[in-house]
């Protein structure tokens, strides 16, 4: 057993500094009234931010596909995996996103590891926010890139950066995760184009969300194709059922057809989550009282929040994080929470900063003002 010591010490370690992760078990659809190992409660913690993952439209699509198109793939997109479905959600994409082409991935993680390594080899410089999701940060690593970091936000930084060493690629969060703030992307596509640089976005957590039509970080500061030339959004938030894609031009998706690995070598995702995923994007593109809702709830938290003299940290989105500090307050926050049944999970180092560990509170459009004042009032009563 000697060689397993080193694993079971550093579990130890990870419970004894507040750290450890556990997983809840969910016995209900997702939404803001769910079953939480086995105790109803309001929840706080979801990425569905348009209340679309258990809607009927979407759950019938599903339904409907896996009649038609079973419940796996079978294969990768290049074998036998690509269906009349998937073809179809790529198109849609395209179209909504102003793009030639759109590209399906699996997952969001697959989607950036997939364009990066495709994209950048080791002599090409990449340049990304300190504060990126993880994905990003791994694909640089993987294609072994000349990755820099930057500070968090800071296009000055970045450009005196650039200047001194002009990079293939900048890569960036459109809305940041775990902060909830907003990239400064048309200062970043102004520097991208100095120096003849792709600007990649990963818009997981505002495609849909953000935007008068849903278009996302990109439709929020008005800014085209030809500025920010490859997008990346996921499906599994704003539209509530799962995968990705990457859309640009038709020498892009080519490109990534050809060369990304996590692409190239997986199972294409169930035809039923593509009919599912067009269905959403039907309602995303019919409903914008979804996205007025979200934003007055927002409003809304905000100013209770205010009110309270709680620490939230800067954002407009549905990410609203109320910053602890310490991981081991933070975890205790959110199991008494938990106990006056509101979810709301505590995020720990090394997933932010050392010292900013913080409940992440996340909005729905399916919640109501009376469940937004009963999280304010339990807030409240802890802190």
């Amino acid at each position: 057993m000697d060689k397993w010591q080193p694993l079971a010490t550093a579990l130890d370690e990870r419970q004894r500094s507040a750290r450890y992760r556990q997983r809840k078990i969910i016995q209900s659809p997702c939404g803001a009234e769910m079953q939480v190992d086995g105790a109803p409660c309001l929840s706080f913690c979801s990425n569905d931010y348009l209340g679309l993952a258990n809607h009927p439209d979407v759950v019938n699509a599903f339904t409907l596909g896996a009649g038609r198109y079973g419940v796996g793939a079978g294969a990768a997109h290049l074998v036998n995996g690509h269906s009349h479905a998937h073809h179809a959600l790529e198109e849609e994409l395209a179209a909504f996103t102003g793009r030639q082409r759109a590209l399906l991935f699996s997952t969001g993680y697959m989607a950036n590891l997939g364009v990066i390594s495709a994209l950048c080899g080791r002599t090409d410089r990449l340049y990304q926010d300190r504060l990126n999701h993880a994905s990003l940060l791994d694909a640089g690593q993987l294609a072994h890139a000349r990755l820099q970091r930057y500070r968090h936000l800071d296009d000055q930084g970045l450009a005196a950066k650039c200047a001194k060493q002009p990079p293939k690629m900048i890569a960036t969060d459109g809305v940041f995760s775990m902060d909830g703030d907003i990239a400064p992307l048309p200062e970043l596509a102004n520097i991208a184009h100095q120096h003849d640089a792709w600007l990649m976005v990963d818009d997981a957590h505002g495609f849909g969300v953000l935007g008068k039509q849903g278009g996302g970080t990109l439709e929020h500061f008005g800014l085209t194709a030809q500025q920010v030339p490859i997008l990346m959004g996921t499906l599994g938030k704003g539209f509530g059922t799962f995968g990705a894609f990457v859309a640009g031009d038709e020498l892009l998706i080519e490109t990534l057809i050809q060369q990304a690995r996590s692409y190239i070598y997986t199972t294409a995702m169930p035809a039923a989550i593509a009919e599912a995923s067009r269905a959403s994007l039907r309602l995303i593109q019919a409903e914008s009282w979804r996205r007025e809702k979200l934003q007055q709830l927002i409003q809304h938290f905000k100013q209770g929040a205010s009110q309270l003299g709680l620490n939230l940290m800067p954002s407009e989105t549905p990410i609203q994080p109320l910053l602890i500090g310490d991981s081991a307050s933070a975890h205790a926050i959110s199991q008494q929470l938990l106990q006056r049944g509101i979810h709301v999970t505590a995020i720990r180092p090394p997933t932010v900063p050392e010292g900013s560990a913080r409940l992440r509170i996340t909005l729905t459009t399916n919640h109501t003002e009376t469940q937004v004042n009963q999280l304010l009032d339990n807030l409240g009563a802890l802190l």
